[in-house]
Parts: structure tokens; C-alpha cells; sequence
């Protein structure tokens, strides 16, 4: 009962203490990238204090529901990060859900961040949350299907022994299947987290943003506790990416040399992946809206030939 707790304390700590590093590293190398200084690798946390410092102010049209949605997005985020394997394939909530309540956990938690967003009255709100759907429309189909494929191959759903059956038969993670499911998830990170060229998180122009049309009423702490959950899903999805198709370096066991093995090699592929998407984001254009579909049924597909695949091969 000792480990489980210690195990649970130190993933949190990992995941609410890193989440803002990544939001901040990729920043940082998009302005290098661009040739610009660029805002600090610490800069989330001092935006995260500083809107915690701050007041709140709530629209007279809001409701409880408006209240409620920061701490659902925040808790959601922060319970599903105890579900996925980061350092380890042993994980606190493994048996508490797999691959299904990973994926309705981070739907409630957009869910209930759409129907925030309408709850002002404002045409932002109505707007994002309309946008919104349309995109998770199509990517949660894609990332369960994406996902399923890997779970094929380990004979389960739970991402713990999705793991451990990947660490046993790695070269099985080469197939042709798992690269087409590899590059479905990509396209789904790069949604879920409104990257270039699905969303600009950089931008307030009533023509492009999505995810920040939606908050635009939150202030004070409830827009740090909405910005820290959109991080902490953001560095669950890339540890779904890093860890379940790229096992390297993951230990199978709760050992002082595995959990600082796998620390070090989770925080490089995780540095990789962010350079990747960095790289993504400064080489294209922000996308048309009625273009942004035509980009995630790509994924759709690409997610359904993997599980074709699999069968066939």
C-alpha cells in the first residue's frame, strides 16, 4: 500500500511538473526556429502563478456549470495521467481503465469545457464549442482505433500490459500496422492539442481560434486550472505516442535503476517528440477551417487501414 502511494505521489508530482515544461519548450524552439528569442522555458509557470494571484470574473449569464468546468478539466486530466504508463509500465490506476476510460475521461473533460463555453452566451463560446466538436468528431475515432491496434498485438486494452507486451516483442512494433496507427496518433496529438495546422494556440483572431475561443470568459484560477489541464492532456497524449510505440528505455518492474532509466528516457522522447511537433508547427500554415476535416479523415483512415492490417498480416 506504501509503494502504491509513493508511486501515485511521485507520478503526479512528474505530471503537474512537467506538463508546463513541454507547453514551454515547444514555444521555445518554435521562436529559434523562426529566428525569434522567444518567451522563456518557465515562462507556463509564471503565467500559471500569476493567474492563480489574480481575481476572477464571471459573466452575469453563467452558471454553476461555468464554476464547476475547471476543476472537472483539471481533475479529469490529472486522474487520466495516473492511467498511463510514463516512467514505468506499472501504473497507479491500471486497473481502474484502460484504453476506453482514457479516452471518455479526456471526452468529459471537453465535454463539459463546451457546454462552459456556451453557458456565457457568448458567440466566442457558441463558435469554439461548435469547432470543437467537429474536431473531436473525428479525432477520438481515430485515436481509439489507432490505439486498438497496439492492443491487438498485446491481447488487452489495459495500457499497462499494452506496455509490458511491447517491451517483449519490440520488433513486432515495426510492422506495417503499427507505423500506419503511429502516424494516425501523430495527426491526432496535433488536433487534441490545437497545433498548427488544426488550431493556432497563439492567436485571438475570431477566424482561426478554437480551443481559445472557448475560454476567452475564464480569468484568475480558473483559467490556470483550464490551461494546466490542457497541458496535462497534452503530455498524456505524447506519452501514449512515446511509450506505447517507442517502449524504449520503459522498465517492467518499480525498481530505483528501472524508474531512473525509464525517467531519463521518457523525458528525452518526450523532448523528441516536442522538437518534432515544433517542426511541424513552424513548416505549416494554419489550415481553413472546412480544410481541418479533410486532415483528420486522413487520420481516420490511416487508423483504420492499421487495424486492417493487423488482421490481415
Amino acid at each position: 500500500m506504501k509503494l502504491w502511494l509513493a508511486q501515485v505521489v511521485l507520478q503526479l508530482f512528474l505530471a503537474l511538473g512537467l506538463s508546463p515544461f513541454v507547453s514551454g519548450f515547444i514555444r521555445k524552439l518554435k521562436a529559434v526556429l523562426q529566428n525569434r528569442r522567444g518567451p522563456s522555458l518557465w515562462q507556463p509557470y509564471h503565467d500559471l502563478f500569476k493567474w492563480v494571484r489574480k481575481g476572477t470574473v464571471v459573466s452575469q449569464q453563467a452558471s454553476w456549470l461555468f464554476r464547476a468546468t475547471p476543476y472537472v478539466s483539471f481533475l479529469t486530466a490529472l486522474m487520466v495521467s495516473l492511467m498511463v504508463p510514463m516512467v514505468t509500465a506499472v501504473v497507479p490506476l491500471s486497473y481502474f481503465g484502460g484504453v476506453l476510460a482514457v479516452v471518455y475521461l479526456l471526452a468529459l473533460a471537453r465535454f463539459f469545457v463546451a457546454l462552459a463555453a456556451l453557458d456565457t452566451a457568448s458567440a466566442f463560446g457558441g463558435m469554439g464549442s461548435s469547432r470543437e466538436m467537429t474536431v473531436s468528431a473525428l479525432a477520438e475515432p481515430a485515436m481509439m482505433l489507432s490505439i486498438f491496434t497496439v492492443a491487438l498485438t498485446a491481447g488487452s486494452t489495459n495500457l499497462s500490459f499494452m506496455v509490458q507486451a511491447a517491451l517483449q516483442h519490440q520488433e513486432r512494433f515495426l510492422s506495417p500496422s503499427h507505423i500506419l496507427a503511429l502516424a494516425a496518433m501523430f495527426i491526432v496529438l496535433i488536433a487534441e492539442t490545437g497545433r498548427l495546422p488544426v488550431d493556432n494556440p497563439a492567436t485571438h483572431l475570431e477566424l482561426t481560434m478554437i480551443h481559445e475561443a472557448m475560454i476567452l470568459e475564464y480569468s484568475g484560477h480558473y483559467l490556470a486550472l483550464v490551461e494546466w489541464g490542457t497541458a496535462l492532456k497534452q503530455l498524456v497524449l505524447m506519452s501514449l505516442l512515446v511509450n506505447i510505440f517507442f517502449p524504449v528505455g520503459i522498465g517492467g518492474a518499480l525498481t530505483a535503476r528501472t524508474v531512473t532509466v525509464g525517467l531519463i528516457a521518457y523525458v528525452v522522447k518526450l523532448l523528441l517528440l516536442a522538437c518534432v511537433v515544433a517542426l511541424v508547427e513552424t513548416s505549416n500554415a494554419k489550415l481553413r477551417l472546412f480544410r481541418v476535416p479533410e486532415l483528420l479523415s486522413i487520420g481516420f483512415i490511416l487508423a483504420a487501414l492499421a487495424l486492417a492490417s493487423s488482421f490481415i498480416f
